[in-house]
Parts: structure tokens; C-alpha cells; sequence
């Protein structure tokens, strides 16, 4: 029998930071708008409505699970801008794959409570 990095590529471990970062409804809206088409950082932090801080802190556990990645670029006027997109993925969820990958997911004492 295949281990879970093996058959999927993702460890019990990874998948629950996909989970984790998929947990917060402002962090699912971000993933809609950036699948609609890339944005930078000033922008889509308007488009979401909240303080760029609070964007950022967003973005890094999206970008963490890998599921988005921000690019730097330089605009027209000269400015560097960070860009986001969505990452290339596609995760089927099922019994099985929860199965085979439970013996990789590290159980920590903060996860306990």
C-alpha cells in the first residue's frame, strides 16, 4: 500500500493546513476573487474591504498552504507592487484519502484542547 505522499503528493499535516487556512469566510472570498483574476495587494484589499495588515495576514496562510502566491512586480510609474494568484491545484476529499493519510498527521498537545 502507497503512503499518502506517495498517492497524493500531500501529508496529513499539509492537508490540515489547507484546512486551517480554509476556515475563516474572508480567506474563501479572497480564493473567489483571485480565481476571477490576479490582484495586488492595495487593490483587493479594497475589493475585500479590509485594512492591508489584515490582507497580509490572510495571505500568508493561504500562501503557507500553498494555495495562492504573490509575485513582486514593477509598475509603469516605477512602483513595486506584490501581486497574488491562486496556485494550481485540485484536491479530491474522500474517506479514503483521510484514511491514508491520518498515520502522517502529526498530533501536537495544543491540538489536543
Amino acid at each position: 500500500m502507497s503512503s499518502a505522499s506517495e498517492s497524493t503528493g500531500t501529508s496529513g499535516n499539509d492537508l490540515i493546513k489547507v484546512f486551517e487556512s480554509l476556515s475563516h469566510p474572508l480567506r474563501i472570498k479572497i480564493m473567489g476573487i483571485l480565481f476571477q483574476n490576479r490582484q495586488y495587494v492595495s487593490e483587493l484589499a479594497r475589493t475585500v474591504n479590509i485594512s492591508r495588515p489584515l490582507l497580509y495576514m490572510h495571505l500568508r496562510k493561504l500562501e503557507a498552504a500553498n494555495l495562492i502566491r504573490g509575485n513582486h512586480e514593477i509598475s509603469e510609474d516605477g512602483k513595486a507592487m506584490k501581486y497574488y494568484e491562486i496556485s494550481n491545484f485540485d484536491m479530491h476529499i474522500t474517506p479514503g484519502l483521510l484514511s491514508e493519510i491520518a498515520q502522517s498527521v502529526t498530533i501536537t498537545q495544543e491540538s489536543k484542547t
